[in-house]
């Protein structure tokens, strides 16, 4: 591990100092490839360089006890520097051995979200509109960019489905574990008994594609105008500013009417058709690997139940890590931190498991 992590810090200083050379700053292709390398090769070489103060530290704290000429004093704050070294050492190594696992090639680009009302009629769709509602406010916080691309609401407040592209840093290694099923424990604002009733939406997180991830051929794309249309199917403009986008060979089928300008409307379904494409080539990718790396990061598995919220008890349960907060209304707020963190470092400890296991077993 050491001699690598030195390569490491030989690199990204080679970097820095090619980020300073007029000749790759004139280079736009090149610079930004400097830059995006050095920026992720700096948390490594951070914790690199952490690791050599500590390892300094023993050195002289070690020195300093077997000297005959220190004090008593002076040879207990020692002893006490090397308690504490020691101890910086084994948390470093661990968090070193997280950083320079193979990283999740989507982790930095933006996402697709799709949210879509499941079993529950109408408590389902009200349940969907507070899902993104709560999305919403937690790519506020995070200083994310959130837009509704397409939405199908329901007369009563809710959502059918709606689609959102959310653009900032790192947002699909935050948000990559939330795909999955959503269950929602409440009585319902229609149930007049006051019976608690389950329902479910299913939501899935894509990476948004990149012109360089997914090539399309527009002569295989069939492309649809139509009036925009609000709740009910009414008609909110008169002009053919609506697009669906048909992709033949495989099927798919993305409609686009948030914006009033058509052409604005073709860019951002064409977004989303290329990153469905792209989940589909990874989905099959994902298929063919072996059953017992069926829960890997990024499958897109929306089979099962993954969380329950269940508002009577004010609590919210992750089943996969078997983790409940008793703050489901603030957790609504897009306060949903704890759990997200929870499953990175979850998923971060697995992936460490197999890393070790694959280098026992080499």
């Amino acid at each position: 591990m050491f001699e690598k992590l030195a390569q490491i810090e030989k690199t990204f200083e080679e970097l820095t100092q090619q980020m300073t050379d007029p000749s790759v700053i004139s280079d736009m292709e090149r610079y930004t490839k400097a830059t995006k390398q050095h920026r992720e090769l700096e948390p490594v070489v951070e914790k690199y360089r952490t690791l050599k103060k500590l390892q300094n530290d023993i050195e002289g704290a070690k020195e300093l006890m077997n000297d005959s000429a220190t004090d008593s004093e002076m040879r207990e704050l020692a002893t006490m520097e090397l308690a504490e070294a020691e101890e910086g050492i084994v948390k470093t190594e661990e968090e070193l051995k997280v950083l320079l696992l193979p990283k999740d090639p989507n982790d930095e680009k933006n996402v697709i979200l799709e949210i879509r009302a499941g079993t529950g009629g109408e408590e389902a769709c009200l349940f969907a509109a507070e899902i993104l509602r709560m999305y919403g406010r937690f790519a506020e916080r995070q200083g994310w960019k959130m837009q509704i691309s397409d939405i199908s609401e329901t007369g009563m407040g809710g959502i059918q489905k709606a689609e959102a592209i959310i653009e900032g840093n790192y947002v699909y290694s935050k948000l990559k574990h939330e795909s999955g099923v959503h269950r929602v424990q409440r009585v319902p604002q229609t149930e007049t008994s006051g019976r608690i009733h389950t329902s479910a939406v299913t939501v899935a997180v894509l990476p948004e594609a990149e012109e360089v991830d997914v090539k399309i051929d527009m002569k295989d794309v069939r492309i649809d105008l139509f009036c925009s249309s609000g709740p009910g199917g009414q008609s909110v403009n008169t002009t053919y500013s609506a697009v669906r986008m048909t992709h033949l060979p495989t099927g798919i089928v993305v409609s686009m009417q948030d914006e009033k300008s058509q052409i604005k409307n073709r860019e951002k379904a064409l977004r989303i058709l290329r990153s469905r494409l792209y989940e589909q080539e990874m989905q099959k990718q994902h298929d063919a690997i072996a059953a017992e790396r069926k829960s890997m990061v990024g499958s897109g598995d929306r089979s099962e139940k993954i969380r329950t919220y269940n508002f009577k008890e004010n609590r919210v349960t992750d089943h996969r890590i078997g983790l409940t907060i008793h703050q489901l209304d603030t957790f609504m707020e897009g306060y949903i931190d704890e759990i997200v963190d929870a499953l990175i470092a979850y998923y971060q400890a697995e992936k460490l498991k197999e890393e070790t296991a694959r280098q026992v077993g080499a």
